[in-house]
């Protein structure tokens, strides 16, 4: 964005999502200024930025959060749609960098660019620039990924940063000897908290949904909707509070076995229980 001029001697624009001034005369002329001038704090182009600036911070917000979906649910997105949204910086900065597979579900690549003619631009694991012209793509969920630790390490030697939580995200992988009518995972419980308020405070911050009693999200795996929640007590609770167990269920609101859950439900459940417990009180000495 280019400078506006003010009427007040002044230019204003946009920088790194605040509103900046330079003088167009005098000795400072063609300087960006410290701080914002008073004759420009109440002035209507100022209030028009940081209107915009808020509304852009939204929106990149909101472009992190249908990536971090897409890629949570391993669900199918139309190429043409990529490239479409692709010259919006905010769309592109969530893309950027994010592990791609095309029709053949073991080549991962990193999506670096889209050609004009709408194809992919990725890095493969070879180092190698291709492009992918497939229908859809898919944004695979870590635990999904064969030698995830490859990945990261290819990642790493490239530099890749993601601002989608992607190949460095925290898995879980659900242990092969559970008891048949298991239906809940215990191993984050007890997590104490001064409030209900404080915990539930918490999930919302990480961005989870606070239900009744539960702190919950929602994860499609392989075709099917499951909803893991963890219990943070009643909602009007004034007193002590603590994380309970960790539950599964399905669209109908049924347990769900925990032999049932798939790979990238009983992951997100375990993180989404794991973030809770780990922002629990610590008492002086050392035990929660």
């Amino acid at each position: 964005m280019g400078w506006l001029a003010t009427g007040e001697g002044y230019e204003i624009a946009l920088v790194e999502g605040r509103v900046a001034a330079r003088a167009v005369s005098g000795r400072s002329a063609g300087r960006q200024l410290k701080t914002l001038p008073k004759a420009l704090r109440d002035h209507p182009e100022v209030d028009r930025l940081r209107r915009l600036a808020e509304w852009l911070e939204r929106h990149e917000a909101a472009c992190v959060a249908q990536v971090d979906g897409w890629m949570v649910s391993s669900l199918p997105v139309p190429t043409a749609l990529i490239a479409r949204v692709w010259p919006d910086e905010a769309w592109q900065g969530a893309l950027r960098d994010v592990a791609v597979v095309g029709e053949d579900p073991d080549e991962v690549g990193f999506l670096r660019d889209v050609g004009a003619s709408g194809e992919l631009k990725v890095v493969d694991l070879d180092g190698e620039t291709v492009r992918l012209s497939a229908a859809t793509v898919t944004l695979p969920h870590p635990v999904l990924l064969p030698d995830l630790e490859d990945v990261r390490e290819f990642a790493a030697e490239l530099g890749i940063v993601q601002r989608v939580e992607q190949i460095h995200r925290a898995t879980w992988t659900r242990p092969a000897d559970l008891r048949a009518e298991a239906t809940e995972v215990r191993e984050f419980a007890g997590g104490s908290y001064a409030s209900r308020f404080r915990l539930a405070a918490r999930a919302t911050g990480l961005g989870y949904r606070v239900s009744g009693g539960y702190a919950t999200c929602t994860v499609r795996d392989a075709g099917r909707s499951l909803e893991a929640a963890v219990w943070i007590g009643e909602p009007y609770w004034d007193g002590d509070s603590a994380t309970g167990a960790l539950t599964w269920q399905d669209e109908e609101g049924r347990a769900v076995p925990l032999r049932e859950v798939g790979p990238v439900a009983w992951s997100e459940g375990m993180r989404m229980a794991a973030a809770l417990y780990a922002g629990r009180r610590i008492e002086e000495d050392g035990k929660a």
